[in-house]
């Protein structure tokens, strides 16, 4: 079955473009703009059974300065395909998920902080299978069969010869709301050389569980997250990471296989060679979000590398550009990521 581009591809198509010559003319300012702040990627888990939970980034170590609105606006493409089975279970995704984000974070006082996350979830076949096939060839990964299908969206999961989802169609809606909270736990100055916070969220059930737009749980989050600066006559270097769980309702996707616990971390590394450049390099792990199956991308823990770059516009406008891959290829999370996040300070 070889999945035909509708219009919801093509107004993707339209966005990524947009989105790129954007980041092209803001990237032509760099010259002018002033140090980049090494942060964590604004990323996590964007497998489709994945990314419909409240698995959060692991944000700023560095709380919004009170009185200050934070803002973000992230765009996130990933690549999937995983084909499996076992003796009871049959498993196809294959297709990719766009996620847009606006995320909003405002200080209080000198240790608190208050956000919300507003997505907007968009699956579809997508363009990208070329590009992935293509950069697999190049470096001698094997392509599992996904050469033999472009463009698909195929999302199927059986168990005992029974349908348990069933998504062949492109789609887009608003997902899940996600409520935010973080106290300063130690380094709140940015004189400081290291920053302690403590965060949490609350994800709503407000998207729509049978497009994989959200989950229909309601998911509470609880994470430290931390970072040490080091500095140099002409650079900076930041070390940075986060440790943390969730709690989870039941929901409506694989509910009687869905855990109702899991765990999350990030740790990563950044350096800023030249004030308006930062490199950074990251890995995220969780642990599964379903148990009783033999199938990988259900029941293994996942780790998937993150890198790439900040530019640095202003003092207080970045953009970040990021690309992810499954780092143990073992289909618990995309094949291929690719991200863009413009924040601004106001």
């Amino acid at each position: 079955m070889r999945y035909h581009s509708s219009s919801l591809t093509k107004a993707s198509r339209f966005c990524t473009v947009s989105l790129l010559l954007i980041s092209l003319a803001l990237l032509s300012s760099a010259i002018n703009s002033h140090a980049a702040e090494i942060i964590p990627f604004y990323t996590s888990n964007q497998s489709p059974i994945v990314q419909i939970f409240g698995l959060p980034s692991a944000e700023n170590a560095r709380l919004t300065p009170s009185g200050r609105l934070f803002a973000q606006l992230g765009f996130a493409a990933a690549s999937n395909f995983v084909v499996d089975e076992s003796a009871r279970e049959d498993i196809i995704l294959d297709g990719e998920t766009y996620r847009t984000t606006l995320a909003l974070r405002y200080g209080i006082g000198k240790r608190f902080e208050v956000g919300i996350d507003i997505p907007f979830v968009t699956e579809t076949g997508g363009f990208l299978d070329g590009f992935v096939q293509g950069f697999h060839d190049a470096f001698g990964i094997s392509q599992n069969g996904r050469e033999d299908v472009s463009n698909r969206l195929l999302y199927t999961y059986s168990r005992d010869g029974v349908d348990r989802l069933n998504i062949n169609h492109a789609n887009g809606g608003f997902g899940d709301i996600r409520l935010s909270g973080a106290f300063q736990l130690y380094g709140g100055d940015p004189a400081k050389t290291s920053a302690v916070a403590l965060r949490g969220s609350i994800k709503l059930p407000t998207g729509k569980s049978g497009e994989l737009h959200g989950s229909g749980s309601a998911d509470f989050s609880l994470w430290l997250t931390a970072a040490r600066d080091f500095r140099f006559t002409s650079s900076h270097m930041t070390l940075y990471g986060a440790l943390g769980g969730m709690a989870l309702t039941t929901g409506d996707v694989l509910s009687d296989q869905q855990r109702n616990l899991a765990a999350f971390g990030t740790v990563g590394l950044g350096w800023s060679p030249i004030e308006w450049l930062g490199l950074k390099l990251q890995i995220d792990a969780n642990t599964p979000f379903y148990e009783d199956s033999s199938i990988q991308a259900l029941s293994t823990c996942s780790f998937q590398t993150v890198w790439g770059f900040t530019f640095a516009f202003t003092r207080n406008t970045a953009l970040d550009i990021a690309f992810s891959e499954d780092y143990l290829i073992n289909n618990t999370s995309p094949d291929f990521g690719f991200n863009l996040n413009l924040r601004t300070l106001f």
